[in-house]
């Protein structure tokens, strides 16, 4: 089947140029237009890094929970993800009970997705919860779902169902089309974005169709191919490449953007982890990316690592300081300012300094170690893992627990615990208050 490209058009057409998010609360978070930046962690992952171990393990209830925990407190990390699977519930129940854990945990919005069409409707009720009804949840999406082609140039049944239940309740969607170069795809470059285009521009005719006006978000998770190892590099150029131009395409469309980029194929938090994190974010920071998904994630888009969110958290405040640029702040006259630092021998506490500091630097916080050799070694010669680490716990100490009423929590947690019930599971697993 071929669509025909005035259907295509039109389509284009009738989707917004950019949308807005909001949290639990009810408050925008995010305008996703034009080059504005936002981060949320990556998400669907399998596995999570083990700080304690430095094992790769499966993931758990308290894993999910702390991670929810930590990312609502990340400054930068405006977004919370359904991030990874957790393994001591029924496969059924896995879609609705990461979403479940955000919205009991965390007030930030969430970006989600379903692996099954039966999960879309519990994940659909606990949005209502929150936000009471129908025509609210419109007014003030909480969720992006995650919609992903089959490579090549094909729908699932479960992902196009998701998409249409998605289209008629008016829930943002984002686009994940993941051709392989060299292998589901094209291996030049352009081809991959050939199949890309076609992929998503056909997710969009079926939003459209099924509900015109609804958000979207041009996305998607292509890779190089690495046919040596016979995997999927996240953080080759070439993947990283096809990210910023699909992009650049969604732009020309006039349709608001989503990558999966910014994270790293390293198996731990090592110079590989920031060598490809922070190429990839600011490459996509500097494309005016919407939607930048990957901070927290290792090993392939597999593998969750609380101590790499800490640092990316930090890459994403760095890159959202370059992208705001270089601008006059009272500097013009500047002979004043010299000549007050040739009277007083600096500018420390010039008036002009204290005023301008805070928003002209941006100051990372302790895991990025900028201290002199002789402190770094007074102060026990840490790792990047070990202040990382630190934080993390410190993050955790200092959680406040979200603001939703107690109503909406138990209402959430009735919900969870019905479909839980339904598969076989008579209680939920124990988390902390």
């Amino acid at each position: 089947m071929t669509l025909p490209e005035s259907l295509v058009r039109d389509a284009i057409k009738k989707a917004p140029s950019g949308f807005a998010l909001y949290d639990c609360l009810g408050e925008q978070t995010h305008d996703l237009s034009g080059d504005k930046v936002h981060f949320t962690p990556g998400s669907s992952g399998i596995t999570v890094l083990d700080h304690e171990t430095g094992d790769i393990r499966p993931p758990v209830t308290d894993d999910f929970v702390r991670f929810t925990k930590l990312t609502s407190r990340l400054e930068h990390i405006e977004a919370q993800s359904t991030a990874f699977i957790c393994g001591d519930v029924p496969e059924p129940i896995q879609d609705s009970y990461r979403l479940f854990l955000c919205l009991l945990y965390g007030e930030k919005p969430v970006v989600t997705g379903a692996f099954t069409i039966e999960s879309y409707e519990l994940m659909g009720k606990m949005q209502l919860a929150v936000r009471g009804s129908a025509e609210a949840l419109a007014a003030k999406p909480l969720t992006i779902f995650s919609v992903c082609p089959t490579a090549p140039l094909k729908w699932s049944d479960v992902t196009a169902q998701n998409l249409l239940d998605c289209a008629a309740d008016s829930v943002p969607v984002e686009y994940i089309s993941m051709p392989l170069s060299g292998f589901m795809a094209p291996v030049t470059l352009v081809g991959s974005l050939i199949q890309h285009t076609a992929e998503t521009l056909s997710g969009v005719v079926l939003s459209q169709l099924a509900n015109p006006g609804c958000p979207v978000l041009y996305g998607g998770s292509p890779a190089a191919f690495d046919i040596r190892y016979e995997t999927t590099p996240m953080g080759a150029i070439e993947t990283q490449m096809i990210d910023c131009a699909y992009a650049e395409i969604g732009k020309h469309l006039g349709l608001p953007t989503q990558a999966y980029i910014g994270l790293s194929d390293a198996k731990a938090l090592d110079a590989q982890a920031g060598l490809e994190s922070s190429m990839g974010t600011t490459l996509a920071a500097l494309s005016g990316i919407n939607s930048i998904s990957g901070p927290g994630m290792l090993d392939f888009e597999s593998c969750v690592s609380m101590e790499k969110l800490v640092v990316d958290n930090e890459i994403c405040g760095m890159t959202q300081r370059m992208i705001r640029g270089i601008e006059p702040k009272e500097d013009f006259p500047s002979r004043h300012h010299f000549e007050e630092m040739l009277e007083e021998g600096h500018l420390l506490i010039a008036d002009h300094t204290r005023k301008h500091l805070r928003s002209e630097h941006y100051f990372p916080g302790p895991s990025i170690e900028r201290a002199n050799l002789s402190r770094w070694r007074s102060e026990g010669k840490t790792t990047l893992g070990e202040r990382a680490h630190r934080e993390v716990v410190r993050h955790l100490d200092e959680y406040e627990p979200s603001r939703l009423t107690d109503d909406v929590k138990n209402e959430l947690v009735e919900l969870m615990t019905g479909e839980a019930r339904h598969h076989g599971l008579d209680r939920l697993p124990a988390r902390e208050s």
